[in-house]
């Protein structure tokens, strides 16, 4: 968004700057050059270019052309994305770059980015555009290299290559030259090697975002000289080597984004100097040591993630004195000891995630006063809480995550009141019955109780989870029918489910005939039942389910056939039938569904010749049913 409000800015300057009025015709070597172009163009179903006719003057009546008052061009503005006060136009060309471009002698932009279907390599001879300051040409299927001959692009301030199939190394030469430049951006290409060493030379840089490539070697130290940075963007590269100390030096930076590399070595404590740094993303690395406290000077942080690194040590109670933080992420890494109180002081929080670590200890209650937070996820660290903390009841979450965090007893009665929409408690030591009173928590979108020890039935409350779309309750000692799951109420258009996971507990069957029909179920995509005791035939309402893609049904005692009209639901994926009574043969339309990728039926009773089918099923799919015969079990005797 924040380019194109500059396009627009910089284009309107231009066509302001140089009125025809008063102005020479085009001049004849601009003319042939944007009629080359235009002749390269095989595709353009907008008709950007219908008004370059030869038989005009291209400096008053061809659009996107703004020449000077001697009737050369300066401006040529092609984009396939513009917008007005009430229309926005998205629209592609399709084509090659003329090299016949690079005869604009006096052009100052050149617009030609998102077009999406431009190919081709960037002609050398752009480099002979000495008066160039803009160049955007992002969000194309340009191939090749970046040219060397763009050295000579003295007075480049932007330059825009991002999306687009570019490839071999960002030649230093060029990076070294381009001394005017402001902003730079290659990000969503393939460009490899590492770095150059002379970025830091463009010193006026205000961004630079390289994202999306296959960059190696490590960050050359001299970016700390790039003072008016205020944009870095490396992530996702496979970029080594650890943060360079200089980049404490970048007191302008807002954004910082290095995650997604292999980088490693310890945060250093010089990023105390990032005075200005609102976002910070150094995720999904492998970075070690402790988070220095220094940390506690970036004083206008709001968004702090380091998750999926191999950090240790504890968290430094410095964090605690960044109040404008909003989003803490700090999952999966090794940090130990006790949360900090001092994170009670973070009154903008929303976000607190510091999941999968090793974390011990009270959890503060000081963390009562964090009342913007949203999220709270501690999940999978060996708190040993022994129960939730009553003052939790004090917050007003939207989702609470505390999964294997060593929860015991009966669910707190305050959840009745809250508010949360996603609720994790599994993997604890929870036991009881499922209260009746989990009807009022209508604000669930998402619950998980897996791995807990609840033994009751399904209260007839629970039909009240109207926005309900995924449910997990596997792995714990839940009897009595399946209605309340199955039946329950729907707020339209929320509420459908979209995951149900009820495996390894002691319901009962059997499944309703109509299930399939329920309005909960319509748009289901994985449903998962397996080892109840449920008895009765698999309902031939299933085929209804036409976004369901998982079913599995191991162990459930089930009899009778499998439905035919199981080939009616054309999304399966995966149709896990095994361990139970099935009889008859293995219908053609289910073995033959479109997508189908995994099917195991062993284990039954089936009978008759394997259907010809497309899918790749291994012969353990269909083993130990006696009547079988077949690809991929051996051929049939009878048939």
């Amino acid at each position: 968004m924040e380019i194109s409000i500059h396009r627009k800015i910089f284009s309107l300057f231009f066509l302001l700057s140089f009125s025809p009025l008063d102005s020479k015709a085009c001049h004849a070597v601009d003319k042939e050059a944007l009629l080359q172009f235009k002749h390269k163009i095989t595709s353009d179903p907008s008709q950007l270019l219908q008004s370059w006719a030869s038989s005009s003057d291209c400096c008053t009546a061809w659009e996107g052309i703004a020449c000077d008052s001697s009737g050369r061009v300066v401006n040529v503005s092609r984009s396939g994305l513009a917008s007005g006060n009430d229309f926005i136009l998205d629209t592609s060309m399709s084509g090659t770059l003329s090299p016949y471009l690079g005869n604009l002698s006096f052009l100052g932009l050149l617009d030609l980015s998102n077009l999406k279907e431009l190919k081709g390599p960037i002609p050398p001879e752009l480099g002979k555009l000495s008066h160039l300051t803009l160049l955007f040409l992002d969000t194309n299927k340009l191939t090749g290299s970046i040219p060397t001959s763009f050295r000579y692009l003295k007075k480049l301030k932007k330059l825009y290559l991002s999306d687009n199939y570019v490839s071999g190394v960002v030649p230093s030469s060029v990076i070294g030259s381009l001394k005017s430049l402001t902003e730079l951006g290659l990000s969503g290409n393939q460009l490899s090697g590492s770095i150059p060493s002379t970025i830091g030379k463009l010193v006026l840089l205000t961004k630079l975002d390289l994202h999306g490539n296959y960059h190696t070697g490590s960050i050359p130290s001299g970016i700390g000289k790039l003072k008016k940075l205020m944009y870095l963007d490396l992530s996702e590269n496979q970029i080594t080597g650890s943060i360079p100390p200089s980049i404490g030096g970048l007191s302008e930076l807002v954004l910082l984004y290095l995650n997604q590399n292999q980088m490693t070595g310890s945060i250093p404590s010089s990023i105390s100097g990032l005075s200005s740094l609102q976002f910070c993303r150094i995720s999904e690395n492998k970075l070690t040591g402790s988070v220095p406290p220094s940390i506690g000077k970036l004083s206008n942080i709001q968004r702090l993630i380091l998750e999926n690194n191999k950090l240790t040590g504890k968290l430094p109670a410095t964090i605690g004195h960044l109040i404008t933080l909003t989003d803490i992420f700090f999952s999966n890494n090794r940090f130990t000891g006790k949360i900090p109180s001092s994170f009670g002081n973070l009154q903008n929080l929303q976000t607190l995630d510091l999941s999968r670590n090793q974390l011990s200890g009270q959890i503060p209650h000081q963390l009562a006063k964090l009342q913007r937070l949203q999220t709270f996820d501690l999940s999978f660290n060996p708190l040993g809480l022994g129960s939730i903390p009553s003052w939790f009841a004090k917050l007003k979450l939207f989702r609470l995550i505390l999964a294997k965090t060593g929860i015991k007893g009966q669910l707190p009665s305050w959840l009745s009141s809250s508010s949360i929409s996603t609720l994790d408690l599994s993997s604890n030591s929870l036991t009881g019955k499922l209260p009746p009173w989990i009807g009022n928590m209508t604000n669930l979108s998402f619950l998980n109780l897996s791995n807990n020890g609840f033994h009751s039935s399904i209260p007839a409350e629970f039909k009240n989870l109207s926005l309900l779309m995924d449910l997990d309750l596997h792995a714990n000692k839940f009897t009595g029918p399946l209605g309340n799951v199955l039946s329950k109420n729907v707020q339209q258009p929320l509420g459908h489910y979209n995951s149900i996971d009820l495996s390894n507990n002691l319901f009962l069957g059997p499944i309703d005939e109509k299930f399939g029909e329920r309005p909960a179920m319509v748009s289901i995509v994985s449903l998962i039942l397996s080892h109840n005791p449920l008895g009765g035939s698999i309902p031939k309402s299933l085929g209804k389910l036409s976004e369901l893609q998982v079913i599995e049904l191991v162990g459930n005692g089930l009899l009778g056939g499998i439905p035919v009209e199981l080939g009616d639901a054309k999304a399966l994926t995966s149709i896990v039938l095994s361990q139970n009574k099935l009889s008859g043969a293995i219908p053609q339309s289910v073995l033959n569904l479109p997508e189908l990728q995994e099917f195991d039926v062993s284990g039954n009773r089936l009978s008759g010749k394997i259907p010809p089918h497309k899918a790749m099923i291994p012969a353990s799919g269909f083993m130990d049913n006696p009547g079988l015969c077949g690809a991929p079990l051996p051929p049939c005797k009878h048939f």
